[in-house]
């Protein structure tokens, strides 16, 4: 399976939780695990609840996911 196999959704931050990762709901009401990638966190890049974000998803776990872009 090559890097870019990766599942795009959009989704909405419900909680924050500690070490840079969240609880997001998904565009279809799917409530995920979600960490930060590195270049949002060498950016310094703030997310807090309410922010619309754009997460990828693995093929193989469906339940974590990582964010690479804050609308």
């Amino acid at each position: 399976m090559a890097k870019n196999d990766t599942i795009e959704v959009e989704g909405k931050v419900l909680e924050v939780l500690p070490g840079y990762k969240f609880k997001v709901m998904l565009s279809n009401n799917h409530i995920i695990e979600a960490h930060v990638s590195g270049k949002m966190r060498m950016n310094n890049i703030r997310i807090v609840e309410g922010d619309t974000l754009v997460i990828e998803l693995s093929p193989y776990d469906l339940t974590r996911g990582r964010i690479t872009y804050r609308k």
